[in-house]
């Protein structure tokens, strides 16, 4: 992927900008393309949708802070933009198929998008599967 296409210009806006409540519109606006364009080309490029790797990358920014702070997880849940523990909860599960707490005990962040990096297998990462597999044979 050229580092001039629209998808690689939107990479680039998301990692230059990680702490903005990033949207589809504020995108479109901000790079001055269509939002239905944006979301087709990157999807089409990426094999994912815009709003899940904008998803995916405030969750690996939570599993860092999880991983190397001591900060309660409802501020880290606030931070990554969840309006509730619940539901962030629900969504770091889905992707790290584990619970925050759990992943904190672990204490080893895993990147799982890095940049320009777009990993889609949902495996979990090598050391919680090393964890789980310690903890099933004690």
């Amino acid at each position: 992927m050229a580092s001039g296409s629209v998808t690689g210009k939107i990479l680039s806006y998301i990692e230059a900008n990680p702490n903005q409540n990033l949207t589809l519109e504020r995108l479109a606006e901000e790079l001055h393309y269509s939002k239905y364009y944006m979301a087709r080309t990157f999807k089409k490029d990426t094999g994912m949708t815009l709003c899940k790797y904008i998803q995916g990358r405030r969750l690996e920014a939570a599993a860092r802070e999880l991983a190397e702070t001591k900060r309660p997880v409802v501020e880290i849940a606030l931070e990554a933009g969840y309006g509730s523990q619940q539901a962030f909860t629900r969504a770091f599960r889905r992707e790290y198929g584990c619970t925050p707490w759990k992943y904190r005990r672990v204490g080893v962040f895993s990147a799982k998008y890095g940049q320009f990096s777009l990993r889609m297998n949902r495996q979990k990462p090598a050391a919680f599967a090393a964890y789980e597999r310690s903890r099933m044979a004690a």
